[in-house]
């Protein structure tokens, strides 16, 4: 099975911290810190360990998210196309944009006005591509992604979070609809992409999504299908997770995903992930893939 997610790009938690609560998994307790940088320097060499080749860029100063490179972009070859983040985040986008072309990339911009959350919300299975809109990006701006670097659109919702009145919370910070869900990556999670013929595999959550998503993803025959439970996904981020296609690096919190891996013959790892989770991310969240 050829090696995914070749190349990563990685910062540092150096600028971590959850001041603005920008998705609902935002913890008030305090971030330690030096806890959070030994849980990102674990993650990196788990990685290379895996044979995912890590490039580094330092976190931008007074960006609390910078960790989360993820929400960078969406890159295939040698094109990005830039995110546009909620207002807690913006700041990120230009020094995104500085490193990426550092990096050799054609940097494209969504057009004015259109909410994308880059890789989180929009992963690659090949040339599929996997999109949950409504919450951190439009699907308008994902069907310009997509065209831009030549994927077929999966377009896909997740289901919102609601109050006790059944209305969809509003983030107070964001000022943007909310979901636990928030990204499609705390939702789905690609384990291996279709090649030669061979079907792929991905991992999801069918309770995550909408009745006409969850049935988009039912009849979608490219790929083989692991099912993880609400309570998986929302409690232990399970999805939220990086395969090489041999090797994936998930939650330590997912053990009926972990099995349901291992049973498929993936090797899984899985570090403790505790100072990070606290701004709403997991693994997946810290690496942008590049190739």
């Amino acid at each position: 099975m050829p090696i995914i997610n070749t190349y990563v790009l990685m910062s540092d938690a150096k600028n971590f911290s959850n001041d603005q609560p920008i998705n609902p998994y935002y913890n008030k307790e305090s971030i330690n810190c030096d806890v959070a940088i030994i849980e990102h320097l674990t993650l990196r060499g788990l990685l290379e360990q895996s044979g995912i080749d890590v490039i580094s860029a330092p976190s931008p100063t007074g960006c609390q998210d910078g960790v989360y490179t993820a929400n960078w972009a969406l890159v295939r070859g040698d094109k990005a196309v830039l995110s546009s983040l909620p207002n807690a985040r913006q700041s990120e986008s230009a020094y995104a944009e500085k490193v990426l072309t550092h990096l050799g990339k054609e940097v494209i911009h969504v057009p004015d006005g259109l909410k994308f959350s880059g890789q989180g919300d929009a992963l690659a299975c090949g040339d599929y591509l996997f999109c949950g809109s409504g919450y951190r990006s439009d699907a308008a701006a994902q069907k310009f992604a997509a065209e831009a670097l030549r994927y077929k659109l999966i377009q896909l919702q997740t289901v919102p979070q609601i109050d006790n009145n059944g209305k969809i919370i509003i983030n107070s910070a964001s000022g943007w609809p909310d979901s636990f869900f928030y990204d499609i990556d705390l939702a789905l999670a690609i384990i291996k992409a279709p090649i030669d013929g061979q079907k792929g595999l991905i991992a999801y959550c069918p309770d995550a999504f909408t009745t006409a998503s969850r049935e988009l993803l039912e009849s979608f025959d490219a790929v083989d299908k692991i099912i993880v439970s609400i309570d998986e996904a929302q409690k232990g981020f399970a999805t939220n997770l990086i395969s090489s296609g041999e090797t994936v690096i998930m939650s330590a919190h997912a053990p009926e995903l972990t099995n349901e891996l291992r049973n498929h013959g993936l090797t899984v790892i899985t570090p403790e992930i505790a100072e990070l989770a606290k701004g709403g991310g997991y693994i997946r969240c810290m690496t942008l893939t590049l190739n």
